[in-house]
């Protein structure tokens, strides 16, 4: 049985907490806000998603204290199994294993990860019903936690068309949709494709609020289905009294809104991230690592000049250079056998308040001193690993695993 626990393994932004934020929070109501969020809340994520082109309105919302909760939610709701991306999000799979439904998971094409490949979804969902599974719902993230991907919209179209066919619903994990490091970059959401058969999830914590407030939003179809869908998953976080702090509804209604200072914070923080993701791409390549280039989020996910280890192996090894969490490709449903690993960029931003904010404010944040010493680090790190040997020389004692 596996022991590892997701909790902890979303991405870390490395930013400072907004002051939109804590300006909101003073003078909030208390209590809770009812399950499913409050009419202020769902109205506000209502044209949140109708300033992205998916038109929405309260009825068709629901709002909770994390996508973990929600997920599990809207797999109560609809039974059957679960279909994964491979690689996927480290809480994804884990949710599902706690309703006891089993998953089947779909390897990515090489170009990106989030979503399957169309072929090969197929050909899961085949077996899947020919060996008695019941495969029913697909989880795709166009803009992708782990790899920092975001899916071309030829692909993205390909593979709902494969869903439809293989009679799938989807949910798209919508988190790090406005993380693009690039105004050019094209993102599209499965529910413009398939507005009938798509429930869009985001988690607020990568963009709109700070990462360690548990506030995450879903849309269901407008349609006769998606309101009976919406009302079972209703009904199952009622049930779980999973719901949002009065005050965290109250301060998430109003960034929602996207008033100035909040689309300001995030154009500043996309850049940051866009800047120092790019800045840890070129050490990790430079170093002989293979690893898609950085298109959204703060994440990478790089296989690397290790010999002799696996994930497991890699994982421990490099948290331990880096003095900071490393996860291993195993957590995302991948290869364990593989030196993969997700390189979290926020951690280059620095680790006090203060030192995510100067990184957040500089003009060139690669010349911060703290920012460029954790490139260095991170440098020194990968040369340990691909020349072990070396290192043990350098410092006289024996490579680690002699």
């Amino acid at each position: 049985m596996r022991r590892d626990v997701p909790y902890g393994m979303r991405p870390d932004a490395g930013l400072p907490v907004p002051p939109y934020w804590e300006a909101s929070l003073a003078g909030a109501p208390v209590g809770a806000d009812p399950p499913g969020g409050g009419e202020r809340l769902l109205e506000a994520a209502g044209g949140y998603w109708a300033r992205r082109g998916l038109e929405s309105d309260a009825g068709h919302v629901l709002a909770a204290p994390g996508a973990e909760p929600l997920l599990l939610a809207l797999l109560a709701a609809t039974g059957g199994d679960l279909v994964l991306a491979r690689p996927a999000a480290a809480w994804q799979e884990p949710v599902a294993r706690l309703l006891g439904r089993p998953t089947h998971s779909v390897p990515t094409p090489p170009e990106g990860g989030g979503v399957p490949d169309p072929f090969a979804l197929l050909e899961t969902v085949r077996r899947a019903r020919a060996a008695g599974g019941d495969p029913r719902l697909l989880v795709v993230s166009a803009a992708d936690d782990p790899t920092g991907t975001v899916t071309a919209p030829e692909l993205l179209h390909e593979t709902c068309e494969a869903a439809t066919e293989a009679g799938l619903l989807i949910v798209s994990d919508e988190t790090f949709a406005d993380t693009l490091h690039h105004h050019d970059t094209v993102l599209l959401s499965p529910a413009e494709m398939l507005p009938d058969h798509t429930v869009v999830l985001t988690d607020l914590g990568a963009t709109l609020v700070p990462g360690t407030v548990p506030a995450a939003l879903a849309r269901f179809p407008a349609t006769a289905h998606g309101a009976a869908w919406r009302g079972r998953t209703l009904a199952v976080l009622a049930a779980l009294r999973a719901v949002l702090l009065a005050p965290v509804a109250s301060a998430a209604a109003y960034v929602l809104t996207e008033p100035a200072e909040v689309t300001e914070w995030i154009a500043a923080a996309n850049r940051l991230h866009a800047r120092t993701a790019a800045a840890a791409y070129r050490v990790l390549t430079g170093a002989g690592a293979t690893c898609r280039p950085p298109a959204a989020g703060f994440q990478l996910y790089p296989t690397l000049r290790a010999p002799g280890l696996g994930a497991e192996a890699l994982e421990e090894r490099l948290t331990a250079l880096l003095g900071r969490p490393t996860p291993g490709g195993h957590h995302f449903g991948d290869d364990p056998n593989e030196p993969r690993v997700r390189i979290d960029t926020g951690a280059l931003h620095g680790t006090t308040e203060a030192e995510r904010r100067t990184a957040l404010t500089a003009a060139d944040p690669l010349a911060v001193p703290h920012v460029a010493a954790a490139l260095t680090t991170l440098a020194d790190a990968l040369a340990t690993l691909a020349h072990p040997s070396d290192a043990s020389a350098e410092t006289g004692s024996p490579a680690p695993g002699s």
